[in-house]
């Protein structure tokens, strides 16, 4: 996906298979801003995990055990967490559900593959 100068996107990007019952689809990004939408299975985990990134996340749907440093808390939909540049944060999904990202600036670890 190349950086867009168009200030709309239609949300037909294809779905990348992360494997363990995780998929994501790139909404937009540009050299400063990424927006990414995760979809859990059950029982799905997002590994604990940091990253130089500000990351905020919000939860579209579904229930989730969220991890920021030593907090844990259950998540649902309408809720969400920030996790600052360089802590650690993992999710697992309690029931099926999505959960929208935006980073800054953005993952270019994303596009490598």
């Amino acid at each position: 996906m190349k950086f867009k100068k168009e200030p709309f996107f239609d949300g037909n990007s294809e779905w990348e298979d992360l494997g363990g019952g995780v998929s994501r689809q790139f909404v937009g990004y540009n050299s400063q801003v990424m927006m990414v939408i995760v979809k859990f299975e059950k029982d799905a985990i997002g590994t604990l995990h940091q990253h130089f990134h500000s990351q905020i996340t919000y939860v579209a749907s579904g229930k989730f055990e969220v991890t920021v440093n030593d907090e844990i808390k259950v998540l649902q939909k309408g809720d969400g967490f920030f996790a600052q540049p360089n802590i650690f944060h993992s999710v697992k999904c309690l029931e099926e559900g999505q959960l929208i990202d935006a980073f800054t600036p953005f993952r270019e670890d994303f596009l490598k593959g």
